[in-house]
């Protein structure tokens, strides 16, 4: 079955970035381009990339834009971007979804944002405390007060922030901190990503500042609890991504977030040069399927190296086979597995998964119970007012649409 061009992963200003990070994987991907010590992409890239993306997709087409650092691209390499969006596109619904370390966002970037409907992800592990012990600047400057002052900025403009915050061996003990923390600051959406970086020297082991298991376990069950206590009826005050991801396989919908499914390989990552790769997780010369000067995306989507790229998730241990939660986790993501990538190793963080599926399971099915029920019923309803047409009940927009198409309800009927 040919997989539709649907997601672009784009790193225009490939692994450059204004900050660095202790816990950074992608710094060291400047080794892939020694040509240049500054990797910029050029317009004619650009146009390219956006010409096959909105010839080739079908209905939708989401953009997201990251690093190193996007925003060092300048706001105007963004407007061509429109520019070609809107020119090349055919009445797609489009998204496009900016993940910054928000240090280069000023007053001019809030209106443009604000103007084409951009999505933000901020990189913001949480109070100074936390945040400042490994995101700094090349000279070891804390960012914090610069990071939490641009997401006021952007939150009172309105804009669709999201907070993007990795859980390391030093963050991982302050779960209830953060979500707070970012309640009150008025991040509603958080996404919550562990760090496991491993050992070159030893592939069996991980570096110092990632997340142990156990703890990572631990913290997973109370940021369940604090999320569950946010509830109103069936809609939650805040939305968790790896939470409402599983929400959707326990509602009977294949989740949103990649490392959920069975396989790998739903989107391409695209670096500045134009050279597409499977996943920014494995940006090397193995998975390099090809660059768009010379091979179309769709091409390179569906070509055989990155099926098999997917397939190699399922290449799992026989303890992962024999599981009661594989069809929750799927593995994880191949990364986090150890003693090297792509043969039949443990999830670093299996324990963690198993702690924490074990303790949210009767919730989560609680939850979905309920919100089949009740969708069931409005449409019940909603066909005897209307003469056999269901009418739509109030939907949160990260939930997957009562229709059954499996996608989010704000990126199908909800448009």
């Amino acid at each position: 079955m040919r997989k539709p061009l649907q997601t672009l992963l784009i790193k225009p200003a490939g692994p450059d970035c204004n900050m660095a990070c202790t816990y950074c994987f992608y710094l060291e991907k400047e080794l892939l381009f020694p040509e240049s010590l500054r990797h910029r992409m050029s317009l004619d890239v650009l146009e390219e990339v956006i010409r096959q993306a909105m010839k080739q997709s079908e209905s939708q087409i989401s953009f997201i834009w990251q690093g190193g650092e996007p925003t060092l691209m300048g706001l105007e390499f963004y407007q061509k971007c429109v520019d070609f969006q809107q020119h090349f596109g055919s009445g797609q619904v489009l998204g496009n979804g900016l993940q910054t370390n928000g240090l280069l966002i000023d007053d001019e970037w809030i209106r443009f944002l604000k103007s084409y409907n951009w999505l933000v992800g901020l990189s913001l592990d949480g109070p100074q405390h936390i945040h400042d012990r490994y995101r700094c600047t090349r000279d070891g400057n804390g960012t914090w007060k610069k990071v939490t002052a641009c997401a006021e900025r952007m939150l009172a403009a309105d804009l669709a922030v999201n907070a993007l915050t990795v859980v390391n061996d030093y963050s991982v003990q302050f779960p209830d901190e953060i979500y707070t923390f970012h309640k009150n600051l008025g991040l509603s959406h958080m996404q919550f990503i562990p760090c496991v970086e491993p050992d070159k020297d030893d592939p069996s082991r991980v570096l110092g500042f990632s997340v142990p298991a156990e703890e990572y376990g631990r913290f997973l069950c109370r940021l369940f609890d604090l999320w569950m206590d946010d509830f109103s009826g069936l809609e939650p005050a805040t939305s968790i991504r790896l939470f409402e991801s599983l929400f959707y396989t326990y509602a009977g919908h294949a989740p949103p977030e990649c490392t959920l499914l069975a396989e790998c390989g739903t989107y391409v990552m695209v670096e500045h040069n134009g050279d597409v790769f499977s996943c920014d997780f494995y940006a090397n010369p193995e998975w390099r399927l090809g660059n768009v000067k010379d091979s179309g995306l769709s091409e390179m989507l569906n070509s055989e190296r990155h099926r098999s790229f997917g397939r190699r998730k399922k290449n799992l241990p026989d303890e992962c086979n024999g599981c009661r939660w594989l069809n929750l986790c799927r593995g994880g993501c191949p990364k986090d597995r150890l003693q090297g990538h792509g043969v039949k190793a443990l999830n670093h963080l299996c324990s963690a998964y198993k702690m924490f599926f074990e303790y949210s399971d009767e919730r989560f099915r609680r939850l979905a119970n309920r919100w089949n029920k009740q969708f069931q019923q409005s449409n019940e309803q909603g066909e005897d007012r209307t003469g056999g047409q269901p009418t739509n009940a109030k939907i949160g927009r990260n939930r997957p649409c009562p229709c059954g198409s499996g996608k989010k309800y704000k990126r199908c009927c909800g448009v």
